[in-house]
């Protein structure tokens, strides 16, 4: 079973993608390339925060992609590294904050016993 659970990216699947969906993914180059853009924010922290997002949302093919154009794009392994672990703290946090909805089922819970 020595089978990647993710395929590698290839041209084969790249073309795949291309004939069968060609406009959404025209679009979604666009809409992309539109959003990582030099602006207001420059490109290397949006690299930056795509790198802590793709952690977050775990997409691999995501999380190597954007590490690689986050350093391309002149942030240092340093960065890309606290980026990182501003998305697991933001994860955790997530978890944390939604404790609140466990406390409050269970006090309730024991208002009905």
């Amino acid at each position: 079973m020595d089978t990647p659970i993710y395929p590698p990216a290839s041209a084969e699947l790249a073309r795949k993608r291309r004939e069968l969906a060609p406009g959404p993914l025209q679009a979604f180059k666009a809409f992309s390339a539109a959003v990582f853009a030099e602006g207001a924010v420059p490109a290397v922290t949006k690299q930056l925060i795509a790198v802590a997002v793709a952690h977050v949302t775990q997409c691999p093919y995501c999380i190597k992609g954007h590490t690689a154009e986050a350093l391309k794009q002149g942030a240092s392994e340093q960065q890309i590294m606290e980026a990182i672990w501003v998305a697991a703290e933001m994860r955790a946090g997530g978890a944390y904050a939604h404790s609140a909805l466990a406390l409050d089922t269970m006090q309730h819970a024991h208002r009905h016993d």
